[in-house]
């Protein structure tokens, strides 16, 4: 197959919270889970930022230090009171620019810091607050409302205008203050529904791409399956007619040799049916299960016995009882049997052949071994992709398989099967 899906590259994630709307989104904003981060950063990203945090940590320490001259200086408040209030006020801003997947964290430590602000505070001081808690409350305001919901972010305009109300004594400059934080709010507002449109955009072109590969495979396979129909599965339906009608149109044959062609009409026939199998799996996007049931322990007897009658000297022994195992294990289990029965007959001619299972702790044993040729073997025709075949089988299962010459001119197949599921 010469078409292959691409790896499907990470994107930013999409914020899909149920919005209960009302109280519910007042229940999140005060005591609900926070934002997750939008974005995984990219190693450029984590460069670029271990260069800002320190500038940015190192800003926010001289702005609390402003904070602390202005609360000791301006409303002489005694030294532990300024610093505590000079960090409450900057810990949001840095909250929410250090750990952007904080921002109703930092909302609630600002809005803690409104309250405990005003303390100190005479009238003829402009505001209640310092300028620099001022300040870090905007940009905490903005970076809330560039990624919670409507709900969440009207809820918190609501209860961030609540001290503005309460300690700001000109009504001009409540109003106005309450035109500024409206308005950030409602450009946050926009700046989150352009992102997340974005991302839905960027997402629905990858589903696109995928889908594009996709197809392209589908249409791989399914050239693959008229290929293998008009050339494997035509010459094998020949075989099986021409097996099949031989004692009929040749006259000499004797009784054995009329068996030798009905045995060999039956297995062209069987193989047919495999590859239809076969064929119906690669036509399928979603490679469902098929009707016909595959082959497992169960059929080992009958494989062994079809063996036995094209020639080969075959010795079935199972270990009793035998653990159960899944479908996957008892499919690759009977497909080894079956290629390492092929190989011996075709490779060692007039061997015996040992055909074992048995159960342990690990999961299924499963060994054919075959001694010295007595015949001719079959000069290969190229590099075989039985073995090829049997490894990845049993890689899928993550067991292990072992194919090599014995020390007698023979060759074994030993495979250890879990009883687990695919992986």
């Amino acid at each position: 197959m010469t078409t292959a899906t691409r790896p499907r590259r990470k994107l930013p994630a999409v914020e899909n919270v149920k919005r209960p709307g009302g109280l519910g989104d007042l229940r999140r904003l005060l005591i609900g889970a926070d934002y997750p981060p939008v974005r995984s950063p990219g190693r450029r990203w984590q460069r670029i930022r271990s260069l800002i945090v320190p500038v940015v940590l190192l800003a926010l320490v001289g702005l609390a230090g402003a904070a602390y001259e202005y609360l000791t200086d301006t409303r002489h408040l005694p030294a532990n009171t300024a610093i505590v209030l000079a960090a409450v006020g900057t810990a949001p801003a840095a909250l929410a620019l250090l750990a952007s997947h904080r921002p109703l964290m930092a909302w609630r430590i600002a809005l803690v810091g409104l309250f405990l602000g005003v303390a100190g505070y005479a009238p003829p001081e402009p505001w209640p607050w310092n300028p620099v808690q001022i300040l870090a409350f905007l940009a905490m305001l903005w970076f809330v409302s560039v990624r919670a919901d409507v709900g969440v972010s009207a809820w918190c305009l609501v209860l961030s205008l609540l001290p503005v109300w309460m300690y700001v004594p000109n009504r001009g400059n409540a109003w106005g203050v309450t035109v500024l934080l409206t308005a950030i709010m409602l450009v946050g507002d926009q700046v989150r529904r352009r992102r997340s449109s974005q991302r839905a955009l960027a997402e629905q072109a990858e589903l696109n791409e995928l889908e594009q590969a996709r197809r392209a495979v589908l249409q791989e396979r399914t050239r693959i399956a008229r290929e293998m129909h008009d050339v494997v599965a035509h010459s094998m339906s020949m075989i099986a007619v021409r097996a099949e009608t031989a004692p009929y149109r040749v006259a000499e044959l004797t009784g054995p040799a009329k068996e030798e062609f009905t045995e060999i009409a039956a297995s062209a026939r069987t193989a047919l049916d495999d590859m239809r199998r076969l064929l119906s799996v690669l036509r399928q996007a979603d490679d469902p299960a098929l009707t016909a049931p595959q082959p497992g322990l169960a059929e080992l007897g009958p494989l062994v016995d079809d063996a036995r009658a094209s020639g080969v000297d075959v010795h079935l022994a199972m270990e009793l009882p035998l653990r159960p195992v899944g479908e996957a294990a008892a499919l690759t289990a009977y497909r080894i049997v079956q290629e390492a029965l092929a190989n011996a007959a075709r490779y060692a001619p007039g061997a015996r052949v040992d055909v074992s299972l048995a159960s342990g702790e690990r999961g299924l044993r499963v060994e054919v071994r075959n001694g010295r040729p007595a015949g001719r073997p079959a000069r290969p025709e190229g590099p075989g992709h039985g073995l090829v075949g049997m490894r990845e089988r049993v890689a899928i299962l993550a067991g292990q398989l072992h194919a090599e010459p014995t020390g007698d001119g023979g060759f074994a197949v030993t495979a250890l099967l879990p009883d687990g599921g695919v992986h």
